[in-house]
């Protein structure tokens, strides 16, 4: 997908939900998913079959970047893996419009020689930042991440995930952080796009049913 970064407008958003819908959505009301927290739920959104796609990628990048273009920040970046690529989208497509961002990268445990440090990446302590996440539950990878970056000296400006479960997080990341959480979509989102697709096929589906009925149809 060719962008024009100087010319495109917010049809951006509007083709990176498809391309989620498309990768990402899954929904099976009968067996469910069983998610990281243990919990069983009827849909699955596995971001990562967008953020590693080349197309989505591009789209992630620039919708990230839209959101931060005006934050008053200086790098980007969140708990690994979930964060990761959409860290390094947002980077790139930031320094390629005009605003240099640096990438970082919070592990799950300290690295286990040299520095022993949590965060990777060339920030330094009093380095303004945006957590970035992939898909948000109930927020506590996002809240853990926040805490990483601060242990750092980082100042946490904004907090964005690609996608929002809405079970809680915002508020959770409120409570335990004292951070604004945001969210370019929503499970909703994703499904009413599930509910437009299955009425459409249904209507389909008749339509193909009384054709075949009409050319079965005896003629007299």
């Amino acid at each position: 997908m060719d962008m024009d970064y100087q010319t495109m407008d917010q049809a951006y958003k509007t083709s990176l939900l498809e391309v989620l819908y498309i990768r990402s959505f899954r929904y099976d009301a009968e067996s469910g998913f069983t998610l990281t927290s243990g919990k069983k739920s009827d849909v699955y959104i596995d971001a990562k079959k967008t953020v590693l796609s080349a197309e989505g990628m591009e789209l992630v990048g620039f919708a990230f970047f839209q959101e931060l273009k005006h934050a008053p920040i200086d790098g980007v970046g969140g708990l690994t893996l979930g964060a990761d690529p959409i860290a390094y989208a947002t980077a790139l497509v930031s320094t390629m419009n005009g605003k240099s961002l640096d990438a970082f990268v919070i592990r799950k445990e300290p690295k286990k020689h040299g520095t022993m440090q949590w965060v990777e990446g060339n920030l330094q302590p009093g380095a303004c930042v945006a957590i970035v996440d992939d898909v948000v539950t109930t927020g506590g990878s996002t809240i853990l991440a926040i805490q990483r970056a601060r242990e750092a000296g980082f100042e946490v400006k904004r907090v964005i995930a690609l996608v929002d479960r809405e079970e809680g997080a915002a508020e959770n990341i409120k409570k335990e952080t004292g951070c604004k959480f945001e969210a370019l979509f929503t499970k909703s989102d994703l499904m009413d796009l599930y509910t437009g697709q299955a009425k459409k096929m249904e209507e389909e589906k008749k339509k193909a049913e009384r054709e075949k009925a009409k050319q079965e149809k005896p003629f007299f």
